[in-house]
């Protein structure tokens, strides 16, 4: 079992900047990969980024040089710093894990770009 949960969301004025965190139940190095995802009202749930177990890092086309997923496996957190804001990066934020067959999600934190 691993629980996550996320924090560090808020509202925030588009060209701003927000660092979610990730905590993790247990070493962040026995899970496959640690993603975020978002997902608002309208779309469906998308992944933003993801890091394996190796450190590789992925990203969605639309926040690229944007955003940057990290971990610290010292606190078994990961991170999603997020620059240059816009509105359509409002959304609520996941956090989603997988260890071994089993895929785990934390419960969300919203995000919101507006002036």
């Amino acid at each position: 079992q691993v629980q996550l949960v996320e924090s560090g969301g808020g509202s925030v004025q588009p060209g701003g900047s927000l660092r979610l965190s990730c905590s993790a139940s247990r070493n962040i190095l026995s899970l496959s990969t640690t993603s975020w995802y978002r997902q608002d009202p309208d779309k469906r749930r998308e992944l933003v980024a993801g890091i394996n177990i190796g450190g590789d890092t992925n990203y969605a086309d639309s926040v690229k040089g944007r955003f940057t997923i990290s971990r610290d496996i010292n606190l078994n957190l990961v991170y999603l710093q997020m620059n240059s804001l816009k509105p359509e990066d409002t959304a609520v934020y996941y956090c989603k894990a997988t260890h071994g067959p089993r895929v785990y999600w934390g419960q969300g934190t919203q995000v919101t770009v507006s002036s």
